[in-house]
């Protein structure tokens, strides 16, 4: 097996979302566990569904599709608004989506007749941080576009906040959803089953406010996945931060000088980093690049340096570790290198589950250092497909 691998403990994954859903279930919040940062790994998605999450989403279909070759039985949930050329897939693998544009619904309602089914919406509110969503006046009328479609059923209203501009949840915007629904409800004559306050983002709001409103459903992937609060990374209390870790192979081992020499322009990558000690490092090269994952995402273990990367080589300086070719560095990922590692053909995923007998209760844990290669134990969706975007 290639030694450049991400490694899943599932454990943690089911133990972060138990931890959130209970901590949520006394506000009347359900999760909903979301896999696009896992190229939607069913062994992940089915953790997530053991520590009590009520469906899955994500915001690829083939990633849906994934998932609905594994167990149909979960809500599935298209995240990110439909393309028009992929309505009939959307409406085959996903039982409910996001939406905002009168033409997508069409287009659903047409799919969703050919396959003789009913397929659920939810339509995104614009509350201020300027990604997907309706302005408020022009709900009633988005409500009623859904409403008057034969073959769509009017789930819910939602709102996604701090992915594009990092507009904060609060009392105010989510008071503002709330009273929209209540609107809506009143005007129309329904009652909405979903009301869907956001991401991993909204937890600090939603475990602090003394009133979540009408909210009652959170879509959580970055939370459970790495046990941070969005918003400024910090460790969520209770939860495993080191769920994944990455391992790559060392491919070079040698002292050399800390600052280049000759004149320089810019590197493969735009601006070559900056050096700022003088003397000798202690260089290693590990098989792994941008074309793999994304360097800011990286955490290496105490006492290793990042000092650069291109489309296939790590450098770093390995300080008073011991290090040899064929040796193995771990590393910790925040969620742009877990999204990029997840989504390379060039990392295999692996994932480990504690045993059942209780005699064998160990789980691997990331390497503080260089390492032999350990044993994998379980695959998890294997290497990513070639056209993975």
């Amino acid at each position: 097996m290639t030694a450049l691998r991400l490694a899943t403990d599932l454990d943690k994954v089911e133990h972060n979302t138990r931890v959130l859903v209970d901590r949520l279930a006394a506000t009347g919040i359900r999760v909903t566990g979301i896999t696009k940062a896992v190229l939607g790994s069913p062994e992940v998605a089915a953790a997530m569904l053991r520590g009590g999450a009520c469906g899955l989403g994500d915001s690829r279909v083939p990633n849906l599709a994934r998932l609905a070759s594994h167990d149909r039985s979960p809500l599935r949930t298209l995240i990110r608004s439909p393309m028009l050329s992929q309505a009939g897939r959307v409406v085959a693998v996903a039982d409910v989506s996001l939406n905002t544009e009168a033409a997508v619904l069409a287009a659903l309602d047409r799919a969703a007749s050919r396959q003789k089914r009913t397929h659920g919406v939810v339509l995104m509110i614009e509350l201020g941080d300027l990604r997907e969503g309706i302005a408020l006046d022009d709900t009633p009328q988005a409500v009623r576009t859904v409403l008057g479609h034969s073959c769509l059923r009017l789930v819910g209203l939602g709102a996604n906040l701090a992915c594009q501009n990092g507009v904060v949840p609060d009392d105010e915007n989510m008071g503002a959803l709330t009273g929209l629904v209540e609107n809506i409800e009143a005007l129309h004559g329904i009652c909405l089953d979903v009301v869907s306050g956001g991401n991993s983002a909204n937890l600090s709001w939603a475990l602090h406010t003394h009133d979540v409103g009408r909210i009652d459903e959170l879509r959580l992937g970055e939370a459970i996945l790495l046990g941070v609060d969005p918003l400024d990374r910090t460790p969520i209390p209770g939860l495993h931060t080191d769920a994944f870790t990455l391992t790559a192979e060392v491919i070079e081992v040698a002292i050399k000088p800390a600052q280049p020499w000759g004149d320089r322009a810019q590197a493969a990558f735009g601006e070559a980093p900056v050096r700022t000690s003088g003397g000798t490092v202690h260089q290693a090269i590990l098989a792994v690049g941008r074309q793999d994952v994304d360097p800011a995402g990286l955490r290496p273990p105490p006492g290793i340096t990042l000092l650069g990367m291109s489309s296939d080589h790590l450098v770093v300086d390995h300080g008073d570790h011991r290090v040899a070719v064929g040796d193995e560095i771990g590393f910790g990922v925040a969620y742009s290198a877990l999204l990029r590692a997840m989504t390379s053909p060039y990392v295999t995923k692996i994932g480990h589950r504690r045993p059942a007998t209780p005699k064998a209760t160990h789980v691997p844990t990331p390497p503080q250092g260089p390492t032999r290669r350990p044993v994998p134990d379980i695959e998890v969706g294997g290497d990513a497909p070639a056209h993975a975007q």
